[in-house]
């Protein structure tokens, strides 16, 4: 087990949810990120970047927005496998974060961090020092994005203004469907149970 993963694996029981355990050491050419609507004790997204081996997480009550003046909150969690990119489906109740999790979004993005001389900085330093710039390549999220740390254990998630014409803002997360399957989060649920 990864070192970066004790969090993960020790607030989980494998024999009882479907979670990936995330033995797998593959990374792919280009960085990817996924976008999870998790119907848990509080209905929220979960924003994941993948950063070496490992999805750093957050966790974002209102949902990533297309729209350049909202500022989402966006709350660190447990760094997750990369394999979570696919997860979709019923985590038990009694597990940790149980409920039901559809792939709203996910897709490849490009590190943009830099530094004051404009020289590319290594996103994860980038996310150490408490701001980071990328572009999303999503399947319904595109376009530039930072996450900058205002305060310890917070975060804000926001979209650069780019000259495009404006979002349409965040999806309402009980009618969203997955990008993988086209489920809601009421099918997925009924299909599991």
């Amino acid at each position: 087990m990864s070192e970066r993963l004790r969090d993960y694996h020790g607030k989980r029981d494998f024999a009882r949810t479907g979670e990936p355990e995330g033995r797998e050491g593959h990374t792919g050419a280009k960085p990817r990120f996924v976008v999870q609507i998790h119907d848990a004790s509080t209905l929220h997204f979960d924003f994941r970047l993948q950063v070496d081996d490992v999805l750093k997480s957050w966790s974002v009550p209102k949902g990533p927005s297309d729209v350049p003046q909202d500022k989402r909150l966006a709350v660190p969690t447990e760094d997750h496998p990369l394999e979570y990119e696919e997860f979709e489906g019923v985590i038990p109740h009694g597990e940790y974060g149980g409920g039901t999790v559809i792939v709203w979004d996910h897709g490849t993005y490009e590190p943009l961090s830099h530094d004051k001389k404009g020289r590319a900085v290594d996103f994860g330093q980038s996310l150490e020092r408490g701001h980071a710039t990328f572009r999303l390549h999503g399947s319904k999220l595109h376009g530039t994005y930072a996450l900058t740390r205002f305060r310890e254990g917070s975060w804000l998630l926001v979209k650069a203004a780019e000259g495009r014409a404006p979002g349409h803002g965040t999806p309402d997360p009980r009618r969203a469907r997955s990008v993988r399957t086209g489920r809601t989060l009421a099918q997925v649920a009924a299909e599991e149970n």
